[in-house]
């Protein structure tokens, strides 16, 4: 009996488990559930903002604000230099903190504190988008949003009246947008000189404290006068407008900035070689400072003369008196074609005696190779006198900004009721010809003309050109045309020259302000502009 009632348990057995296969798969099958629909889909950009905020919590900034740019090249770049950085970045929180809290802890009767573990963890931060802001002026401002939700483990020993505790710091969140400023941009790498950091807005701070063992952050009250005392001491040293200053290169140096003048007096030369068919010779000199982007002086032309005397005085502005070279070519003018170079001669302005006269003596050389053999046939002389005056340290500005606002005194013999007009045509942008783009500044102010040099097929054409004008009363109501011109590069009759734009400014600002830096839009252009600066110097 018990063996007939197991055989037939174990045959209900598997029929109830067929039966229940079959009929599972027919209604998994062939069932339709009524309270189950198609899910729509609907493009991201067809939600409002509650529901993208709801699917999406950590929306970046470059998707919200179109305003900040994407970098996940410099995510994918710390990630893998993170171990690196890591270890770089601890050691330089080191140096920077031990001499800080040595110098802070007598004021608080403790022994000693020091660092037993230092690491960053294996979670590097996150940059959600960054702002990049254009300006006028030699710098660049970025505006980063870093997010960093790191496991760190720092571990430090305090020793005070004979008693030693372990502190540690675990899950740092730190969530903050600083403003990094460089400037000013420089010509020597990194191609700036400082380093500007300031917050924008208070940073999130949240972190765990251990003491011995226990959650320090889990007592009542603790956590939020922790976190908010946190936020208000780096609100206090690094807020909007206050910063943190970073020097990388001495700004003096690096950006060149005038450090005396140099006067040269052409006086004569002697013994000229002839150069025309008549047995004379049309001689000028051409001067100018090595490394100095100025357009070069020149004397006027002695027609036919072999022993001319010209008793020139020119101005010339010098950055580095320990390299830069005084260059004085002598030229033969031709009225047509090309002038020929009659010799050169050369003085370091490092063997001048500052604030004294030197009178200088050159015999002309044919080139500057000290073993050119042309060098031993004689050229003539050039007589010049040279006064070099260093700027004293009350007229040097102490700071890149005091150097960018500043604006100079006139030079002696300014008329006492106006003043010197200094016009800076700096760049363009976006000039295009119809027909040839090879673009020029021309300034017309009061009927005198002046222009930079050509820059040919070039829409963005850079000049950095300065020009002056002496003026007796200021310009209050006069008006500044500025012009881009594009001429052609080839020999024709056909579309010789066409105007790439032109601005009319008003100088009455530049009096009142004194300098200005900006860039307007050229009539007659689709999308041209044009940066000058204005700057008026009284005496």
């Amino acid at each position: 009996m018990g063996f007939i009632s197991t055989m037939l348990g174990f045959c209900g057995f598997g029929a109830g488990m067929s039966m229940g296969v079959v009929i599972g798969y027919y209604l998994f099958i062939y069932y339709q559930p009524t309270d189950v629909k198609d899910p729509k889909i609907r493009p991201l950009v067809d939600l409002d903002s509650e529901t993208l905020q709801r699917i999406l919590p950590e929306i970046p900034l470059w998707v919200k604000n179109p305003d900040y740019d994407r970098i996940d090249w410099l995510n994918r770049f710390i990630e893998y230099m993170w171990p690196y950085l890591d270890k770089a970045i601890c050691k330089i929180a080191k140096d920077i903190a031990t001499p800080i809290i040595a110098k802070q802890i007598p004021k608080y009767k403790i022994d000693s504190i020091q660092f037993q573990t230092l690491t960053l963890g294996s979670l590097p931060p996150t940059f959600q988008g960054i702002k990049v802001y254009a300006t006028d002026e030699k710098e660049l401002i970025m505006q980063p949003s870093i997010k960093w939700a790191g496991n760190p483990n720092v571990t430090i020993a305090v020793k005070a009246f004979g008693l030693k505790a372990t502190v540690q710091v675990i899950d740092l969140q730190i969530f903050l947008e600083p403003r990094i400023t460089l400037k000013p941009l420089v010509p020597s790498f990194p191609c700036f000189a400082k380093i500007y950091v300031s917050l924008m807005e208070k940073p999130h701070v949240d972190f765990g404290l251990k003491l011995i063992g226990a959650d320090l952050m889990s007592i009542p009250g603790l956590y939020r006068f922790v976190q908010e005392f946190i936020k208000d001491q780096v609100a206090n040293m690094y807020l909007w407008p206050q910063t943190l200053e970073i020097g990388i290169l001495d700004p003096a140096k690096a950006s060149r900035r005038p450090v005396g003048i140099l006067h040269v007096k052409v006086l004569r030369a002697m013994k000229l070689r002839k150069k025309d068919l008549l047995g004379a010779s049309d001689p000028y000199v051409k001067l100018k400072l090595t490394e100095d982007r100025a357009p070069s002086k020149k004397t006027t032309v002695k027609h036919r003369d072999l022993n001319p005397e010209w008793n020139q005085e020119f101005n010339l502005v010098v950055r580095d008196p320990e390299t830069q070279v005084l260059e004085l070519n002598v030229f033969d003018w031709e009225q047509v074609g090309k002038h020929e170079r009659m010799g050169i001669a050369v003085v370091p302005l490092k063997d001048l005696t500052p604030d004294k006269p030197n009178a200088i003596t050159r015999d002309l050389l044919k080139t500057l190779d000290p073993d050119d053999p042309q060098n031993d046939k004689s050229r003539g002389q050039l007589f010049v006198e040279l006064t070099y005056k260093p700027f004293k340290e009350d007229d040097l500005p102490k700071s890149f900004e005091e150097e960018s606002k500043m604006v100079q005194k006139a030079p002696a013999g300014t008329p006492a009721g106006g003043g010197l007009l200094v016009i800076i045509v700096h760049e363009a942008q976006d000039v295009e010809g119809k027909h040839h783009t090879n673009p020029y500044a021309r300034i017309l102010f009061r009927g005198e003309e002046r222009r930079t040099k050509h820059v040919k097929k070039n829409r963005d054409p850079r000049w950095e050109e300065e020009f002056t004008f002496t003026l007796e009363e200021p310009p209050i109501n006069d008006k500044l045309h500025v012009e881009v011109v594009s001429t052609s590069s080839r020999i024709g009759i056909l579309h010789p020259k066409e105007s790439l734009g032109y601005v009319d400014i008003n100088l009455s600002d530049v009096v009142n302000n004194k300098r200005i830096n900006e860039k307007h839009h050229l009539i007659d252009s689709r999308n041209g502009q044009i940066q000058v600066e204005l700057q008026w110097r009284t005496a």
